[in-house]
């Protein structure tokens, strides 16, 4: 199985970042969204940075289910 890191289009509260690599590495999206927060507070604000460029660097999920 081939897997892609995609930004998330059903599951998407901003951007479908958190959404998108909670689908890639199959886990619950509240915990990588928790975990988006606490680097933020912890990264000083690079979380944003990070957050952002990952938002403009990952393409978004086509809609299409692969079999």
């Amino acid at each position: 199985m081939h897997k892609k890191l995609y930004r998330s289009r059903k599951d998407s509260k901003l951007f479908g970042v958190c959404g998108g690599i909670a689908e890639y590495f199959d886990t619950d999206p509240t915990i990588i969204r928790l975990l988006a927060i606490i680097l933020l507070f912890v990264s000083f604000g690079w979380g944003i940075l990070i957050y952002l460029a990952a938002a403009f660097i990952m393409p978004q999920d086509d809609g299409f289910i692969d079999v």
